[in-house]
């Protein structure tokens, strides 16, 4: 995929998708927004062209200059804060709204996943209303009915599917909204902030046939708020802020652009550290900076498997504050599904202090039991039960191993030894 302006790449393979000098405008007055549309409407039919380059009173662009290729089997991701332009640009490419100025080329079919179950008729049948979706996604009753069982197969509701849509849980048309989608055979597939929905089954079997998909050829377009569901989905991303395109390229830089963005205060991310900026005055507690140490005080660049390390989390606090909890998450990046490991001292009866200025928060492991790869922290510092501190989302660290681990999924201390029982009888 090359993303226009920032990307530059080869194009020796088949582009499916391209999204040249897109911009799209919106009204805030809603009684604004209905006369410009009749007078946009009646420019149309009288064949007069529209002035869609300037905004009238009380418009603002939505997006503005947006231009992309997607190629065959690539994936992008877009990234941006609320009413950064992430939905309206994929409802543009998914043809559910028409742009103001430039153009969309598609090649393929295209389906789209914004609201699973969204445009489901609830007083319909389940059977009826996957004929009914499949076909507004370009199957024939021919390849609806090839693909019938395997719909049903993939959702998991034989038993509720002649039953009326309206009688469904929310997961129940997650599940029947998400097979419809993928068994159309989409050429490009439009997901907009949909795979967090539903158990952790469920979405560990959606990535599963993400995969399946993307080998055979399927692109995907993806919104989504998650830097971890971009960065194992997408080759590439797109950051964009009001409308505009902030950075675009390989999805690990622009994550990092966008999370430091997000978070306003990131300074850098060196091997082994992470180092924020100082705290505001109105903040009662801020973390300063993130790291691992070993049992001497220094700084581990990459962890090893079954050796001991401690993770440091510098602070400050503007005063003493009693009853805090320190949650720490950790997942694998390129694993599907839930986090790996989970620890909070809260929940281990832990009740921390933190003094006035700076403090040391320290989380000792006698033995780092991950396996090698690379994995993503998450940091809380929080009262009970709901009031937080502050939040580091994503402290990426590595970890390595002395000794091939290729078939295991934890490291396990261990030793071994043989008692010779002959040699205890004589003793006795």
């Amino acid at each position: 995929m090359s993303v226009e302006p920032n990307c530059d790449r080869e194009t020796n393979s088949e582009v499916i998708l391209s999204v040249k000098d897109v911009s799209k405008k919106y009204c805030r007055s809603l009684k604004k927004a209905y006369l410009y549309g009749l007078k946009d409407i009646g420019c149309e039919l009288v064949g007069k062209s529209r002035d869609s380059h300037n905004l009238r009173n009380g418009e603002f662009w939505a997006l503005k200059d947006i231009s992309l290729e997607l190629k065959r089997g690539e994936s992008i991701g877009f990234v941006g804060i609320n009413g950064s332009g992430k939905s309206t640009l994929i409802k543009i490419i998914g043809g559910l709204l028409k742009p103001d100025i430039g153009s969309i080329k598609v090649r393929g079919r295209v389906a789209t996943l914004n609201v699973l179950g969204a445009g489901f008729n609830p007083l319909l049948s389940g059977r009826e209303n996957v004929y009914i979706n499949m076909s507004i996604l370009g199957l024939s009753k021919q390849e609806i009915d090839e693909n019938y069982e395997q719909v049903l197969d993939f959702a998991e509701i034989w038993d509720a599917i002649d039953s009326p849509v309206r009688t469904y849980s929310s997961g129940m048309k997650a599940r029947l909204g998400f097979a419809c989608a993928i068994h159309s055979h989409p050429d490009i597939l439009l997901i907009d902030e949909v795979l967090a929905v539903g158990d952790a089954k469920f979405r560990t079997k959606c990535y599963r046939k993400l995969a399946e998909l993307r080998q055979a050829g399927t692109s995907f377009v993806m919104v989504s708020h998650s830097a971890n569901v971009i960065l194992k989905t997408c080759d590439y991303a797109i950051y964009l802020r009001k409308g505009k395109i902030v950075i675009s390229g390989e999805a690990s830089l622009v994550m990092k652009e966008y999370e430091e963005d997000l978070s306003g205060k990131i300074v850098s991310q060196s091997p082994g550290i992470l180092t924020l900026a100082e705290k505001t005055e109105t903040e009662d507690l801020s973390i300063t900076s993130v790291c691992f140490q070993n049992q001497n005080g220094q700084i581990l660049q990459t962890l090893i498997s079954g050796n001991p390390a401690c993770l440091s989390i510098q602070c400050k606090a503007n005063s003493k504050i009693e009853n805090v909890g320190l949650g720490v998450l950790i997942k694998e990046l390129k694993e599907d599904g839930d986090w790996t490991l989970n620890l909070s001292s809260d929940s281990d009866g832990q009740i921390l202090e933190i003094s006035p200025e700076e403090s040391e928060l320290q989380l000792e492991f006698p033995y780092c039991g991950l396996k090698p790869g690379v994995y993503v922290m998450k940091i809380t510092i929080f009262k009970h039960p709901f009031y937080v501190y502050d939040i580091v989302e994503s402290f990426k660290f590595e970890v390595t191993a002395k000794q091939a681990m290729s078939q295991c999924l934890y490291y396990q201390p261990h030793s071994w030894k043989v008692i010779n029982r002959s040699l205890l009888k004589i003793d006795n």
